[in-house]
């Protein structure tokens, strides 16, 4: 086996290899799969769909775990990111923007058109691409496949097709092989079976279950306060109340204590499938993401202002749904908006009063995003009705949201412009759960990432492929801890090091934040800075 390594560790490869007879093979194997995929888009009459639709997704991801095989297995273990600004679909070619046309064209049929893809109304069976998932769909859930069933089923086998490729890419690290079977096992488990199988429930006249990933929390589900969404719950005993409760806990008690005890990366990188997905399928665009100063100033803008949005909309879902007889609701609209007030303060003075020197000028922007939510409630509590705020149905509000945020912004723009903008251009430029986070890591989460300046060779591997734009070589050529609310605490930077500069920790907060100023020898005493270490 050894003698068929390539023992190279040129970044340049002098061999000039193309792609090799078994990475041909390979991608035979998966189209052969999508082309049966494609042949369901006609209407083909499969004679068994059950058959041929294991069929093809067990080609797509056979197709990608040979070609995986070939790639890495026959290279020592090391850093693997070779030849990506010269294959075309990594470096925004020819077939970089036919994918992303291609993933972008899917997303809007997906969304918008799925009865293009054999979706059917009015309890008439389904055809084309969806009913060769109805087999699965029925097994799993006991009903026929949507769109979502679909697109659920392609990003599952996605993530652990690709999964696997990821591990063996970076076999050399132990931390990023955990992190993927974590995101492995979560999309596959919580995001994927749990809720199909929570659908055969509804069976039952006692339950109405909504349908929805479980590990998803607030702001990204942000469904879970509709109407129809806590009636469902309510109504479904014990369980539905104890869903309820869960996601309610999760946005104030165990997403605030995680962060604190790890940062965003707990979720972000171990566990959301957005992530996990970018992780997996999209490691192959992480390069693209934009590092201009002007990326990262639209960045916060942007990311921002969708959490306003989020908010705004959220506590309108649930003022209507309230009451304002305080004889027939425990929790009345003026109560629950003077609950909302009070607490938003509280973050904000204790923000301002302990934190205002880190977050410097930041706190100006903070301050901003506060007072347009207060004055939003304000402006509910004078213009609300039984189901219009400002004038507008909270229907609608949350109809826009879903449209514009949730459908075209986080899949038709977040996923299908991989190929383009990068592979996390929604955690880093619309995600409001990512903003949430990132707000809790840069305040008060142990985690950081340690650089060493003196080590460091200014090579820029950390800062090519940070997906979240951040600039790591500055930080490491400073010797400067790295505490970003953007950073997803991926761990790349530090895997594609070549001298050891970067590492991961979760530390006391004292001494997280550095100066940014540049320490020279003359200017502080060395063995007294070691000491207080």
């Amino acid at each position: 086996m050894s003698n068929k390594l390539n023992h190279s560790m040129s970044l340049a490869n002098p061999n000039a290899n193309g792609v090799s007879v078994k990475q041909k093979i390979a991608l035979a194997v998966g189209f052969l799969g999508l082309f049966i995929l494609g042949l369901a888009l006609f209407n083909t009459a499969f004679p068994n769909q059950g058959v041929f639709l294991t069929l093809s997704l067990v080609l797509i991801a056979a197709g990608v775990i040979l070609f995986a095989n070939d790639a890495y297995l026959t290279k020592l273990e090391g850093i693997k990111n070779d030849k990506v600004w010269f294959n075309s679909i990594s470096s925004r070619g020819a077939l970089g923007w036919l994918t992303g046309v291609g993933l972008t064209a899917f997303y809007i049929v997906l969304y918008f058109k799925a009865e293009l893809l054999g979706l059917s109304g009015n309890g008439e069976a389904n055809t084309g691409l969806i009913a060769l998932f109805d087999p699965l769909s029925n097994l799993l859930s006991g009903r026929p496949a949507s769109q979502w069933f679909v697109y659920g089923t392609l990003y599952t086998v996605a993530i652990i097709a690709f999964g696997y490729k990821f591990i063996l890419k970076y076999r050399h690290n132990r931390y990023q092989q955990i992190r993927t079977v974590s995101v492995m096992f979560f999309q596959l488990g919580f995001a994927f079976l749990i809720p199909e199988f929570m659908a055969r429930l509804n069976t039952s006249p006692d339950y109405n279950l909504p349908y929805y990933d479980l590990k998803s929390v607030w702001p990204l589900n942000y469904y879970l306060f509709d109407n129809w969404s806590i009636d469902g719950l309510l109504s479904s005993q014990n369980l539905g109340i104890g869903l309820l409760i869960f996601g309610v806990a999760s946005i104030f008690i165990i997403t605030p204590i995680l962060t604190y005890k790890f940062g965003k990366r707990w979720y972000c990188s171990w566990v959301c499938g957005c992530g996990g997905l970018a992780e997996t399928a999209g490691d192959s665009f992480r390069q693209l993401s934009s590092k201009k100063v002007s990326a990262w100033r639209l960045e916060r803008w942007l990311i921002h202002t969708v959490l306003v949005f989020s908010v705004v909309m959220t506590i309108a879902m649930i003022y209507t749904y309230l009451g304002s007889d305080p004889n027939k609701y425990w929790l009345t609209r003026s109560t629950f908006l003077i609950a909302i007030s009070v607490f938003l303060t509280l973050v904000f003075a204790l923000v301002m009063i302990f934190k205002r020197k880190e977050l410097g000028k930041d706190a100006k922007y903070g301050a901003i995003g506060y007072f347009v939510v207060i004055a939003a409630l304000i402006g509910m509590h004078f213009s609300g009705t039984s189901n219009e705020i400002f004038l507008i149905k909270s229907s609608s509000l949350r109809s826009a949201y879903g449209l514009y945020i949730g459908s075209i912004f986080s899949g038709v723009i977040g996923t299908g412009f991989y190929p383009i903008l990068g592979s996390r251009a929604w955690c880093r430029f619309g995600c409001p759960m990512a903003a949430i986070l990132g707000f809790q890591q840069r305040l008060f989460s142990k985690f950081r990432i340690t650089t060493n300046g003196g080590q460091c060779i200014s090579c820029g591997n950390c800062s090519t492929y940070c997906e979240m734009g951040i600039d790591v070589r500055a930080y490491a050529q400073k010797g400067e801890n790295i505490v970003r609310s953007s950073c997803v605490g991926c761990g790349i930077c530090s895997a594609v090091c070549p001298r050891g500069v970067l590492k991961l920790e979760n530390d006391s907060l004292n001494g997280r934040i550095n100066p940014t100023e540049v320490l020279l020898g003359n200017d502080v005493d060395l063995m007294d800075y070691v000491n207080k270490k």
